[in-house]
């Protein structure tokens, strides 16, 4: 299996922040926003693997500033790392006040994808080639983000089990 550039899963959708999207401060609901989040990360790894996806994990979303009733949001998403069946996915929103035209970053996130056959079972993924600066950084620090996954995993399961 061929590995892909990130440009082939590159998604870029754009949102209007409207009034049911946001709290009583006039400022969108962060569950909207990982809302948005999740279906973008799912449509680039599909675009990605060419395979039906689940989302395993939402590493850290960082919440760095907020949106109004009127601003307009633009999400990017693109495949950063891979598994074997597993991708990572980088999420950035950028809102943008259309008074003004300043565009502001308000939340960078990254998720864990997995590919599902038609049967549901995880199913193998081409890999990924970084090309832009932003990408390779990414890439780079991919195996680091993996191994604590896995402890904290690991540290669940341990946990779980001391329950029971």
């Amino acid at each position: 299996m061929n590995a892909l550039s990130s440009n082939v899963s590159r998604t870029i959708q754009t949102r209007l922040v409207l009034p049911p999207d946001t709290n009583h401060m006039g400022t969108i609901f962060g569950g909207t926003v990982l809302s948005y989040i999740d279906e973008i990360a799912a449509i680039s790894a599909m675009k990605h693997s060419r395979k039906v996806v689940v989302t395993a994990s939402i590493d850290r979303v960082n919440f760095l500033s907020s949106a109004e009733v009127g601003d307009i949001l633009t999400l990017e998403a693109f495949v950063i790392s891979t598994g074997r069946t597993s991708m990572e996915v980088f999420v950035k929103v950028e809102s943008e006040n259309l008074k003004t035209s300043t565009r502001t970053l308000t939340t960078t996130s990254i998720l864990t994808m997995v590919a599902k056959d038609s049967k549901g079972v995880p199913s193998p993924v081409p890999g990924v080639i970084p090309e832009t600066e932003e990408e390779k950084e990414l890439f780079k620090t991919a195996q680091v983000r993996k191994r604590r996954r896995l402890e904290m995993r690991n540290e669940q399961t341990k946990r779980e089990g001391d329950l029971q």
